[in-house]
């Protein structure tokens, strides 16, 4: 009886020793902890929230109807990063005002194309109409211009490239807004547009507005803007020539001058006298063409301006 009791106490106490040693250990770091467990595979953790979806798009707003030779206002939403007519780029003023213009033969439609900060999109369809221009059908052949002479394609080249680089320029002017007036009252002798067909082959049309003012007449700046060119000697058609950049792609130029009162790099306001009016280069009499574009597009000057008394 005494010996079994002594075996049983030993058991136990065997199983309390080997009990206890594992547990010191443990206790030492002889047993390793429990390995943590790994992260969920990136496949197959939580997404993050998809991104709000505007649902309402602010609109393109545009003053006036897109029209052949004709330039229009507009304002673009808020927070516009970029703006396209026909995939071409538009200037935006700080306040996302712009101007943009058809140029005489324009085709029937255009696309303005807004792209917002959050890659939102605002389009607005154009339909472009035609212009009035005067045409005249003349039952005659077209002729061949009169042969130029090699002086005169040297000299032609130079010049082109001087009108080129003056209207490839940015300028910071607000002349763009403006209520242009005319830079001289009087006559109009020739109007943009206007065009002769020669047994159904068209000749050029006329690129700007003429203005029958008498040889020495002034006339004045129809709207603010900065001399981007002024000829130190006539040009061989356009004569003593001046362009003045009305800022956003837009500038006037003013041809045949006899004499110019202003010079590159001017500043000038609307009103302002900048030439003289003459018959330098190729004209048949004293007047003063003036032309406009803005960027490429040739627009029609009288659209700018209210009608001149009496007209």
């Amino acid at each position: 009886m005494q010996h079994s009791m002594t075996l049983g106490l030993s058991r136990r106490f065997v199983r309390n020793a080997g009990a206890a040693k594992l547990l010191l250990l443990f206790i030492a770091g002889c047993v390793p902890a429990p390995r943590p467990i790994a992260p969920a595979p990136a496949s197959v953790r939580t997404a993050p929230p998809p991104r709000p979806v505007r649902t309402v798009v602010p609109k393109i707003e545009l003053k006036g109807t897109p029209r052949q030779g004709v330039a229009l206002l507009g304002k673009a939403p808020a927070d516009t990063q970029t703006l396209l007519l026909d995939g071409a780029p538009v200037y935006l003023a700080p306040d996302k005002r712009f101007i943009i213009a058809f140029d005489r033969d324009a085709p029937p439609s255009a696309l303005l194309r807004a792209t917002l900060a959050d890659g939102a999109v605002s389009e607005l369809p154009l339909a472009v109409g035609p212009g009035n221009w005067q045409i005249e059908k003349v039952n005659a052949p077209l002729l061949g211009g009169a042969k130029t002479s090699e002086e005169f394609q040297r000299r032609r080249a130079d010049e082109l490239a001087q009108i080129a680089d003056a209207r490839g320029g940015r300028v910071p002017s607000d002349g763009w807004q403006q209520a242009f007036i005319w830079p001289v009252k009087a006559r109009i002798s020739g109007r943009f547009g206007a065009q002769r067909i020669y047994q159904g082959t068209p000749g050029s049309y006329h690129s700007g507005v003429d203005l029958a003012g008498g040889a020495g007449t002034v006339y004045v700046a129809p709207a603010d803007g900065v001399v981007v060119l002024a000829a130190d000697r006539p040009f061989t058609l356009e004569g003593n020539l001046l362009i003045i950049d009305h800022g956003m792609g837009l500038n006037s130029a003013f041809l045949h001058n006899t004499r110019l009162l202003v010079k590159i790099g001017d500043v000038v306001k609307q009103g302002q006298p900048i030439g003289v009016i003459g018959a330098t280069g190729r004209a048949s009499g004293p007047h003063l063409h003036w032309s406009m574009k803005w960027q490429a597009a040739r627009i029609d000057p009288e659209t700018f301006v209210a009608a001149q008394p009496g007209r």
